[in-house]
């Protein structure tokens, strides 16, 4: 098959040839139909964050069953399925005590379950690291079964890669981490692919105002098409005195869904008294913010965002269903399609704010 293949960090992705193994116990084979391009695999392959070499990375896609290994049972080949980046594994204590998205098989490890690569380049047979056990810069992927869930056959799967990552992760921390109510103010600082998901899990609940916040004037105008009220672009102005001048207050929610330690303190200053910031972007290793603890007085809440808080044999599905009734946008969420060879493109045009998603197809 082709894959995307990372050498090591500032080197674009290469094209190659490699080879497969079919499926072991508990383990499913993947034909990927859409990976979508998140900010965070950028973030490993510029170095930010560390990650071995080679190496397939890409966690946020969709595809159709191909073959399962032995003792599957959620799945079977020909089923349409969506890839969790956070698994569920439904027994350990954090599944147990109904915070899956916590759970204890969240996959940092290199390798499979079992310690071994199903991965080979196929010009000199060197073994391929895995990538948040999903490794989806590929024409196949090899994945535990809980870390894929099953969705109804009639929408359109390449579209639902970016229901995986994005969509479940910005949308859920709306719904599930900040548990926003109708009528409460909403401020939404950062308008990419996860932030554009928290302004529409934001208008879904009926929140008002909604106010996005960018540097790029394209942002603002798809944060509107996703229900955005208000728009506030920060390189022109004070993006905390606008939340204040809207609302009146201060907002009741702030989300930072970009993970700068600067835009987390603008979101926590936004806010009314009693109000709630979520940090829901991925912040680098080691950064760190202080807070002004008088504001805690005021009744001011800090909370991160796991994965959107997300039980996502529930909220996948759930997701789905949404986009077909034509509650969420998917379709405006993709920019572009790319093949897999432009996937250096795709990240270029990433980085220079051109897309929401970039999304590769096959």
């Amino acid at each position: 098959m082709k894959a995307a293949v990372f050498h090591g960090p500032n080197q674009p992705l290469a094209i190659e040839e490699v080879d497969i193994e079919p499926p072991k116990k508990g383990e499913v084979l993947v034909k990927i139909a859409g990976t979508g391009l998140c900010r965070s695999d950028l973030h490993f392959i510029e170095g930010i964050f560390p990650w071995p070499a080679p190496s397939i990375l890409g966690h946020e896609a969709a595809g159709v069953v191909e073959q399962t290994g032995d003792g599957v049972t959620s799945v079977q080949p020909g089923d349409h399925v969506v890839f969790a980046v956070t698994p569920s594994c439904g027994v350990c204590r954090y599944c147990a005590a109904g915070k899956p998205y916590l759970c204890s098989a969240a996959s940092g490890s290199h390798m499979m379950k079992d310690g071994t690569s199903r991965l080979k380049l196929r010009r000199d047979g060197r073994l391929l690291f895995h990538f948040l056990g999903i490794s989806s810069f590929a024409e196949y992927a090899v994945a535990s079964e809980i870390s894929i869930v099953k969705v109804r056959d009639d929408a359109p799967i390449e579209k639902l890669s970016t229901v995986g990552c994005a969509v479940v992760t910005g949308v859920g921390a709306v719904l599930n981490t900040a548990r926003v109510t109708p009528g409460k103010s909403v401020a939404v600082f950062g308008c990419g692919g996860v932030g554009l998901n928290v302004v529409q899990g934001a208008s879904l609940v009926g929140a008002w105002p909604i106010i996005a916040v960018d540097t790029v004037n394209n942002k603002l105008a798809l944060a509107e098409q996703f229900g955005a009220t208000h728009l506030v672009n920060s390189a022109r102005e004070h993006p905390v005195l606008k939340v204040h001048e809207i609302t009146g207050s201060g907002a009741d929610f702030a989300f930072d869904a970009v993970g700068d330690v600067d835009v987390l303190g603008q979101a926590f200053d936004s806010l009314d008294r009693g109000g709630t910031a979520v940090m829901v972007g991925l912040s680098p290793l080691g950064a760190k913010y202080a807070v002004d603890t008088m504001s805690l007085f005021n009744d001011k809440n800090l909370r991160g965002c796991a994965y959107g808080s997300a039980s996502i044999h529930h909220d996948i599905p759930m997701l789905v269903d949404l986009y077909l009734a034509k509650r969420i946008k998917l379709d405006e969420l993709i920019s572009r399609t790319y093949p897999l060879e432009a996937i250096n493109e795709a990240f270029d045009s990433m980085k220079k704010g051109e897309v929401a998603r970039a999304v590769i197809t096959f």
